[in-house]
This record gives C-alpha cells, sequence and structure tokens, in this order.
C-alpha cells in the first residue's frame, strides 16, 4: 500500500473492517436455528413430498458476498483517492520552491511545471507568499512574491541545455533563509546527478537548518543521455547513460546537417546497466555525414549528440621514400603510422612506386591529410601541386630520415633545416640522448602528459632564427625542436625532426605519439592557428555560436548570451558556450552538453531529513463513487440470490405472469420507438466544439500525408502562437467545405494538392459565402520550388494550375503581391517577406483600394474591417510549422537557411493576427491626430 497512489481522507475509519468478523457470526447465526418439537400426528406428512425448501444456515458463498459489500462501504466511507496530489502541507508559513532546471529535467518538464503549479495553487489557497528558484541561475535575485506573480514567472521558466551547478546557488539560498527566517522548502528534483551532488546536499542541508523540507522526486522515467560518440574504423558507436535500472531499450536516431534522416541503432539495458552502447554499422562515406544523434521520443539536449568534422572517419594518405618498408615492412615507417593511425583514420598506403607517383595519386583522391616518411627530393611540379593543396587547406605531415637530412631548399618544411643530421649518444658525441620537455602551451600537443621513458638520439636541427620559437609544438629538454609546424592558407605544414620507425627514437612506440598524430589529424578537419608566427603565437582563434539547441534538444538561434569560444574548444556545454554549433556554416564546430567522459549518476539524497513526494501524471480519481456502486451492485445480487433460494421470485413471477408480460412487451415497443442520434446532433457536438475556443482550421483534400503534415504544421503554429502571443488557440480542426459550418473559423488554411477532384459547386458557393462574411482562405500551392524560372514560371505549376480551377468558380477581388507598408507586414512582427519551406515564392493578397477609389465600395468580396478574404502563397508554410511529437521539426527547409523555420512561424503569427484583429496597426497611423484632439 506505501507504493500505491492511493490515499484516505479519513484513516481512521478503516478500523471498520476489525468489524467484519462480527458480521460474519451475526449472519451465520440469524435467522436461528427451528427448534425440533416432538408431535406424534406430523408422521402422517412424512410421505407428502415438500415442495419448497429453507436452510438452517446461511450459505458460506451469499456470506462472503455481503462482507465484500459492507468492506466495500468501509472504504468509500474512509474517502479513498486514486493518485493524489502530493505536495506540502497546509500553513501560513512562506513557500520556497527549489527547481531543477537542466537538460535532465526537460524530459519531464510538463510534469515538474505541473507539480510547481500545483504547489502554488495550494499557497494561494492558503494565502501564503512564494519564492521561485530556479538552480541554474546562481545570480538571479530571490524574493518573495504572490502566487499569482509566482504562477507567471513559472511559465516563463524553460530547462536549460547544459547541466546545472546546483551547489553555485547556496549561497543566494543562504541569503535569502536568514533574511526571511521560518519558511517550508519543497525541491522538485529529476534525481540526477551530473556532478558535485553530494556537496550540494550536504550543504543544502546545512542552510535550511531545522526548517521543512519535501523532495519531489519519483514519478517520472529516468532520463536518456548521449556521450562519448566515435566513429571507429568498423562503425560508430555512441554511450547511452542513465540513472536506474531494469530492462530497457530505444533507438538512437542518426540525421544530416539538413536533419534528414541516415540511419537509425537500437540499444537496451540489461536490469542493473546505467551504460549501454548503439553501433552504427553504415559505410564511411554515411557515416562521415553524420551531424546529429539523438535518442527517438527523449527530449532534452542531453539526450542529443552533435558531431562535428572532428568525428569524421579521415583518408590519410602515407608515402615513404625508404626502401626498408618492402624488405622488412614490420620494421618500416608504414607499420608505426598505421598503427597509430587506424584508431581514428582509414590510412591508405602509397604504392610500390615512385613516392611522386603516389603523393599524385593522393592529390587526385584529394584527400585531406597526406604524410611523407622520409621523402626527400621532389619534382617542381609535385612541389607546386602540393603548395595548392596546403594552401586549401590540406595538412601535410612530414618525418625526417636520411633522404630528407640531405636534401637542399626544400620549401615544404615550416622552418629551414641545416645540412646532415644531429647524432646523440654516439662513440664520437660528448651528447647523451635526449627526453622530451613540456609541450608548447599554444600548440596542438598542449595539455599532453609528457612520457618520461621516450629518448631520442637523432634528428634534423633547425637553423635558428626569430621565428622558431613560435613554430615549435614540441621540443627537447636542451631546447631543440622535436615537432614544428605552421599554417599556411587553410592548411597546415608540420615536421617530426626524427624518424617514424624506431631509428632515431623510440617515440613511434609511446601512446604519446597516437594522441600527437590524432591531434593532428582534427586539424585536417577544423585547423586553428598554432604556431602561425610571432602574431598568432599571442592570439587564439574563436567562433561565434551559428545554431544552438534549447533544453529540450530543438535546434534555435543563439541566445543573447552565448559568446564566442576558441576553435579548438573540447570541453562540455556551459552558460556561456550552449551546446549547438559554431563558426561557419560550412565547418561548424560542435559542442554538447555532455563531454566525452561524463556519466550521470541517481542523486543521494538520504543525508538530508526531508519528506518524500511523488509526481503525480494523472489527475486525482475520487474512488468512493466506484465502491458504492459496486456496494450496491452486491446487495442487488444478494437479493436475487436470496428471492431465488426463497422460492419468493417464482411465486411472484406466476401470480404477476400477464402483466410482467405486458410490461415487457411496452419496454419493447418503448425501445424500438426510441429514435437514433440524428445527424443534426454531431452538428451541435462540431458547433460546441468549434466556438468553445478559438481554433485554427485546414480543408481536409483526402491525402493522408498531405492532411497529417498541414494537421501538424498548423499545431505547431498554435503551440507558437501561445509561447509568443496571448492567444491561446485549440488544437486545429479539419473541415469539409461541402458540409461544415466555416463561420466558426477565423481563418481556414487551403493545401493545394495537384490531380484531386475540384470541390463540387455548393461547396465552393460555401467559401464563396464565407469570405464575403469575413473570413479568410489562405491558398498554399507548396509548389515554390518546382516553378520553372522566367517572370511567369510560378503562375506554370500543377499546384497553381489546379488552384485556377478552383478561383474560377469564386468571386475572387483584385490581388496583389503583398506591398511593403500592408499591415499584414506589421501585424505583430516586422517582416519583409513570407517565407515557408521555400522562400522563392509570392505572397497575394487582395488590392487595397486607393484613397481616391470611389467603386471601392463595390468590389466583389470586401475584407470585414480591412482583411483580405484570400492569402495566396507557394511557400508550403504548414510544412515549415510541422512539428513531430517529440518537438522535432517534420519536413527540411530549402534553402535551409538558419532563421528560416523561425521567420515562418513569425509569417504565421501575423496572418493569423492579421485575422484576428484586422486592421488596427494601419489604424495606429491616426493616434497623433486623436491625441492632439483630446488635449484641445
Amino acid at each position: 500500500m506505501a507504493d500505491l497512489p492511493l490515499t484516505f481522507a479519513e484513516p481512521l475509519l478503516l478500523l471498520g473492517l476489525f468489524s467484519l468478523p462480527l458480521f460474519w457470526w451475526l449472519l451465520r447465526v440469524m435467522p436461528p436455528r427451528p427448534r425440533r418439537v416432538e408431535f406424534p400426528p406430523t408422521r402422517l406428512l412424512f410421505d407428502i413430498a415438500p415442495r419448497e425448501e429453507t436452510p438452517s444456515r446461511t450459505p458460506w458463498w451469499l456470506t462472503a458476498l455481503r462482507l465484500t459489500a459492507a468492506a466495500l462501504i468501509i472504504l468509500a466511507a474512509a474517502g479513498p483517492t486514486w493518485n493524489p496530489q502530493t505536495g506540502v502541507g497546509a500553513g501560513t508559513k512562506p513557500l520556497v520552491i527549489l527547481l531543477d532546471d537542466g537538460w535532465s529535467a526537460a524530459a519531464s518538464w510538463d510534469i515538474r511545471v505541473k507539480a510547481a503549479d500545483e504547489l502554488i495553487t495550494q499557497a494561494d489557497s492558503d494565502r501564503r507568499a512564494v519564492a521561485l528558484v530556479p538552480l541554474s541561475e546562481p545570480a538571479r535575485d530571490i524574493t518573495l512574491m504572490p502566487a499569482g506573480t509566482a504562477r507567471v514567472a513559472l511559465r516563463q521558466l524553460a530547462p536549460k541545455p547544459y547541466s546545472v551547478e546546483r551547489i553555485e546557488t547556496l549561497p543566494s539560498i543562504a541569503r535569502f533563509l536568514k533574511a526571511t527566517g521560518d519558511c517550508e522548502i519543497a525541491w522538485l528534483s529529476d534525481g540526477v546527478d551530473t556532478g558535485r551532488g553530494p556537496e550540494f546536499v550536504e550543504g543544502l542541508g546545512k542552510t535550511i537548518g531545522e526548517r521543512n523540507l519535501t523532495i519531489f522526486r519519483d514519478g517520472t522515467p529516468s532520463p536518456l543521455a548521449l556521450a562519448a560518440a566515435e566513429n571507429a574504423a568498423a562503425k560508430m558507436t555512441v554511450k547511452v547513460l542513465r540513472t536506474d535500472g531494469g530492462i530497457a531499450a530505444g533507438t538512437v536516431r542518426a540525421l544530416d546537417l539538413k536533419g534528414s534522416p541516415i540511419g537509425e541503432a537500437h540499444f537496451g539495458f540489461g536490469p542493473q546497466d546505467r551504460e549501454t552502447e548503439a553501433a552504427f554499422d553504415l559505410p564511411v562515406e554515411l557515416r562521415n555525414d553524420i551531424a546529429r544523434l539523438e535518442i527517438s521520443g527523449e527530449r532534452s539536449a542531453g539526450a542529443v549528440q552533435l558531431l562535428d568534422k572532428r568525428w569524421r572517419r579521415r583518408a590519410i594518405g602515407v608515402v615513404s621514400g625508404s626502401t626498408t618498408d618492402t624488405a622488412q615492412p614490420l620494421l618500416a615507417s608504414t607499420f608505426y603510422l598505421t598503427r597509430a593511425l587506424a584508431p581514428f583514420a582509414d590510412v591508405r598506403l602509397g604504392d610500390r612506386g615512385a613516392p611522386q607517383q603516389a603523393i599524385t595519386q593522393f592529390l587526385d583522391q584529394k584527400l585531406p591529410m597526406i604524410v611523407l616518411a622520409d621523402v626527400g627530393g621532389l619534382s617542381p611540379e609535385i612541389r607546386e601541386r602540393l603548395s595548392a593543396w596546403i594552401e586549401q587547406g590540406g595538412v601535410l605531415v612530414r618525418f625526417a630520415g636520411p633522404r630528407l637530412a640531405q636534401a637542399e631548399d626544400d620549401t615544404l618544411v615550416p622552418v629551414k633545416l641545416r645540412s646532415g643530421g644531429r647524432t646523440l649518444g654516439g662513440s664520437l658525441t660528448w651528447e647523451k640522448p635526449q627526453h622530451l620537455a613540456a609541450f608548447a602551451a599554444d600548440g596542438p600537443f598542449a595539455g599532453l602528459a609528457v612520457p618520461k621513458d621516450v629518448t631520442v638520439n637523432r634528428q634534423v636541427l633547425a637553423e635558428p632564427d626569430a621565428t622558431l620559437a613560435t613554430k615549435s609544438w614540441a621540443s627537447l629538454e636542451d631546447g631543440t625542436p622535436l615537432v614544428t609546424g605552421e599554417r599556411r592558407g587553410k592548411g597546415v605544414v608540420s615536421l617530426f625532426h626524427v624518424s617514424a620507425d624506431m631509428r632515431w627514437s623510440d617515440l613511434p612506440m609511446s601512446g604519446t605519439f597516437v594522441e600527437m598524430l590524432r591531434r593532428i589529424v582534427d586539424m585536417s578537419g577544423y585547423t586553428n592557428n598554432p604556431g602561425a608566427g610571432p602574431k598568432g603565437a599571442a592570439t587564439t582563434e574563436t567562433v561565434a555560436p551559428l545554431r544552438t539547441l534549447d533544453g529540450f534538444g530543438a535546434f534555435g538561434p543563439p541566445p543573447s548570451t552565448a559568446k564566442p569560444l576558441p576553435a579548438d574548444f573540447r570541453d562540455r556545454a556551459s552558460p556561456d558556450h550552449p551546446p549547438g554549433f559554431y563558426g561557419p556554416a560550412d565547418g561548424p564546430l560542435a559542442v554538447n552538453a555532455l563531454a566525452p567522459a561524463d556519466r550521470i549518476a541517481p542523486l543521494d539524497v538520504s543525508p538530508l531529513r526531508a519528506r518524500r513526494a511523488s509526481y503525480t501524471n494523472s489527475e486525482p480519481r475520487d474512488l468512493r463513487g466506484i465502491l458504492l456502486s459496486s456496494s450496491l451492485a452486491l446487495f442487488l445480487i444478494d437479493a436475487v440470490i436470496v428471492a431465488l433460494l426463497g422460492a419468493g421470485l417464482a411465486v411472484l413471477l406466476r401470480r404477476r405472469a400477464a402483466s410482467a408480460a405486458l410490461a415487457f412487451a411496452v419496454m419493447l415497443v418503448a425501445m424500438a420507438a426510441t429514435p437514433a442520434p440524428s445527424h443534426a446532433d454531431e452538428k451541435d457536438d462540431f458547433a460546441i466544439k468549434a466556438a468553445s475556443q478559438t481554433r485554427l482550421a485546414y480543408v481536409v483534400t483526402g491525402n493522408a500525408d498531405v492532411d497529417s503534415i498541414v494537421k501538424a504544421g498548423l499545431a505547431g503554429l498554435t503551440l507558437f502562437l501561445a509561447q509568443r502571443t496571448a492567444l491561446e488557440a485549440g488544437d486545429p480542426v479539419g473541415v469539409d467545405p461541402a458540409h461544415d459550418e466555416l463561420a466558426f473559423f477565423p481563418l481556414i488554411y487551403w493545401p493545394i494538392v495537384p490531380g484531386v477532384a475540384k470541390p463540387p459547386q455548393d461547396a465552393l458557393n460555401r467559401i464563396d459565402a464565407y469570405m464575403k462574411q469575413g473570413g479568410t482562405v489562405l491558398f498554399d500551392t507548396r509548389d515554390a520550388i518546382e516553378a520553372p524560372p522566367g517572370d511567369n514560371g510560378a503562375a506554370q505549376t500543377p499546384g497553381m494550375q489546379a488552384l485556377r480551377e478552383i478561383l474560377s468558380s469564386l468571386d475572387i477581388p483584385e490581388l496583389e503581391p503583398v506591398p511593403r507598408d500592408h499591415v499584414l507586414t506589421k501585424t505583430f512582427y516586422l517582416l519583409r517577406d513570407f517565407p515557408g519551406r521555400f522562400t522563392s515564392g509570392q505572397t497575394w493578397v487582395e488590392a487595397l483600394p486607393r484613397e481616391d477609389d470611389d467603386e471601392a465600395a463595390s468590389k466583389p468580396a470586401r475584407g470585414g474591417d480591412g482583411v483580405s478574404p484570400i492569402i495566396i502563397t507557394s511557400n508550403d508554410l504548414a510544412g515549415a510549422w510541422a512539428i513531430r511529437p517529440d518537438g522535432q521539426a517534420m519536413l527540411p527547409l530549402t534553402p535551409g537557411e538558419p532563421r528560416q523555420r523561425e521567420f515562418a512561424f513569425r509569417a504565421g503569427v501575423n496572418i493569423v493576427m492579421y485575422t484576428l484583429t484586422g486592421n488596427y496597426k494601419a489604424d495606429q497611423v491616426h493616434a497623433p491626430a486623436l491625441i492632439e484632439r483630446l488635449g484641445q
């Protein structure tokens, strides 16, 4: 019972259940057994067969039936409630609501807001002040406010797309509690520890002291998250994380930059697993196009993993100038390079021919990175092609060796080299083999641990100059460079001053060698400015936010608080750097809510002395009616059974057979005469539904795909209206112009489907009457992208031809493209055009009459209050508005500009406000004259 969502208003009445044994005893002894009296003449009656018998005791099953009925009455009297509202108790103390609002709260955000709203409603009934404390805003000023103001503030909150550091809000909470005194605290927790959770729990316990604390935690599904995506050699994998146990399964979807699906991967959790893996077994070309991984049905930024060029599995060409690669392949430089690069790149070895032929082959294949191991002299043609390739973004990595040491005037190295090599630890030198020094702080190897077991016994030396220090990415303990590099154009040239095999050093055998190559490979996807020279060494390239995720994992424009970040940023998202894409659209940098090493765990709140409460997903239900009805039914069954056992029912039927038959016949006649529900009743239900709330409508075309997209689009616009305006419209309604009443709807959206039969004339007459009475019909041919080039191309599409056929039967006014000063462009947002899925189509409205047009009153379909009765577009507005149940866009956009969908929603808001409010914006031009006249 403790785990059931069931409470009793009067639990003490349940003690009445202990009286059931007394009821059982009474039912067993009543009526009493008949007493036997010896009367000799009664022996004459033994030979007469009895016509009916009465049992001496009540049957046990009848007793159980009566006890059950009595128990139901006792339970009903106790006031049982299923899914009761759990909250703080009644009182007069101020109520403080702590609200987890990080990405982990987004999946069940509606349930959390509902619980907070119930707490505020309860506080309002008790006339208590409320303080709302979102734990993601440590700098927020905490103040007490009336319940109504708190409810408005609650509606303005939204989950953040990053992990919340709860502990940072403790100082502001402590200051508020010190100033407020005694109060009651409710913590709406998401139950997830993303870091420093025990510290916050300990600090909260000390901060609240002896105040009452209620923690809401159970009753919502555990959030899921993605982390550590890796594009391995055979497949792409991503970690799926959760906080609780139990068997569960799901699907991870892969999308490209345009939102088109690429593939799906299934995952499953064992009973005790908190981490599992989803794998995409796709060709490498498809895996390199993946830009977004998301868990189906999970609405949170943590359930999204964004990928950029760093996750692409790049093809790298390796060319060796040494003949040892053929004679002893296990000792060759290509062996060490292949083993080091294979975990994160596809290695392509040059053919066993001249190095220049392999380089030409790789340049023709447009590989992003080429490694030259001890390749010395190159022809001028190859040098020119390599230089041009580097300028366009290629990354060239060279390794020293005997051939490179003897090369002269080699321009494809970042620094000028001395001829010959430097030998350490030989019999003819006093110098000992050198260890590595710390890596340059402004180079690509910054942050790597310096291996203590790596020694260098030979290297090629660089000529000292003023820029050598800024071009050195790694050095030996004596200061001589080990790895140098510089940026040329969009590409990078780097040089390892040792060989790629074990002849000059044991660096190729270390794990640091793998990490160094990984950092350089990352530069082939997105190059920053390491070691570019004196100026480049002092500055770090930054990238501005392009598109960011909100708490629900949906893309949107970056908030005003988002700041640029370094081009080599690898950390998790933060308030200053929300998750999303940063930098140029053709090569963005991805920032995610979780870093690859992050894991989530359940938040342990057991150290707190608090009352536990659960979130409720459904409305409370009073069970008294069900229990009393069930008890009454059992008593009726008991009465029928008693009548049957006592033969009283048979006697009654024999005496009243004729009357019963007559009553049964009358009942049958009455049932037959009862009229069936009429079509008028259905019309009344439709009218009540349409008139009870403002709703948008659309014409049902009969094409299931088009109708479903249009319905989803109008639902998305309705949601956008509720979020951005004061209009809270109902769900959109599909109408049939031939049968349904249209006057209830201010705007009807009509998608034109080529090939569909023209509506009957009666339906078109109803549409014509609707427009003349002040309604607006938005015709959308949805084919702007199909228009052939030319001035009259838009009028030649199949959708426009079908629209012309429909309009030929309507009384349509003169039309014109929406002028820039039209009231439609400023009813709510200031707009220049009205984009949808497409942006190339024009929007047409009724031509506005000139001020000197005396015949304006005789126009065939005048708009009520200046509103155009017809709007025509071909940009597929509903397709841009359509959203899936998980909050993601249903269809991609063309050309897919970052804010195209936002402007499509704004266009929809302007159209709806235009149809609802008329020309009130145009009337504002008279406001100065009216104010001046009132002043006189």
